[in-house]
């Protein structure tokens, strides 16, 4: 199952079906602010994600990487710049090791600049992209493209 990743003025827009959310001043601020149905809420003047819905995030006191994603528990390389495993989710990387690959039974295809992921490939050919390979896709996403961003900041 080939499930498309949509952009509009460099954002992304949705996953499949899945609606990414954007405030009013999507210009000002390009931080998510609801994946489909679910809100999600941030640290108080902070893009640091704290609960996808329900679903709360917790961090390590000096890692942007999580400890836990609801019942999920986190995994993070020895010194704790790269996420390994979310959940039942095993994450891999190209041979940089910026860029994730896959998560789970997820395998993730990136534009021909290698800059954007445009396409993510379910293995079962007949299973759906269920509400936690969603959740996880997107929580991926989100921190990697944090990861870029502020890697770019860093070089300006």
């Amino acid at each position: 199952m080939d499930v498309e990743l949509t952009y509009k003025k460099g954002l992304l827009r949705s996953i499949g079906d899945v609606e990414v959310s954007y405030g009013r001043r999507e210009w000002l601020d390009s931080t998510p602010r609801a994946l489909g149905s679910w809100t999600l809420e941030y640290q108080r003047f902070s893009t640091t994600l704290r609960a996808v819905g329900d679903i709360e995030i917790t961090y390590s006191r000096w890692s942007v990487l999580p400890r836990t994603v609801g019942q999920w528990t986190c995994e993070c390389s020895r010194f704790g710049n790269r996420l390994l495993r979310l959940g039942p989710y095993e994450l891999e990387y190209d041979r940089g090791g910026s860029r994730v690959r896959a998560i789970g039974p997820l395998r993730i295809f990136y534009d021909r600049l290698g800059t954007r992921p445009v396409r993510v490939q379910l293995h079962d050919e007949g299973q759906p992209l269920s509400d936690g390979l969603l959740l996880a896709l997107f929580l991926v996403l989100f921190w990697q493209q944090q990861s870029w961003d502020a890697a770019q900041r860093a070089r300006s």
